[in-house]
């Protein structure tokens, strides 16, 4: 899969990105989905109070960049990508630097908590 034109983020009521956390793990990945819609099934599927949906467009390398620092700071590893409530999966992204950089199909076992 290549990355999609737009990555949609969820907000929570303070304006922070929303995160997922594997039970037992000690890093997070923040929540990223293909469109407005999939992140709009995510928050009803999992019954998320999120605020908003906030999107970056992925060919803006200084925006990516961005929120690529910020989150790294909050112990957060990757972007987890389409992320399927029901199923647990998704597609993990890696950092590489400041940028995006590898994709990998993830199966997320069970259970699993969304942090913020």
């Amino acid at each position: 899969m290549s990355l999609p034109h737009e990555l949609h983020f969820l907000l929570d009521r303070s304006g922070a990105l929303i995160a997922f956390q594997t039970t037992g793990a000690s890093w997070a990945a923040v929540l990223a989905f293909s469109s407005e819609a999939r992140a709009q099934e995510f928050v009803r599927q999992s019954k998320l109070d999120a605020a908003e949906i906030a999107a970056i467009n992925t060919g803006d390398a200084d925006a990516v960049g961005e929120l690529v620092r910020s989150v790294k700071r909050r112990a957060i590893r990757n972007l987890l990508l389409d992320l399927d409530y029901a199923t647990g999966r998704g597609i993990a992204i890696d950092f590489l630097g400041d940028a995006l950089g590898p994709e990998r199909a993830c199966q997320l076992a069970a259970p699993s908590k969304v942090v913020q």
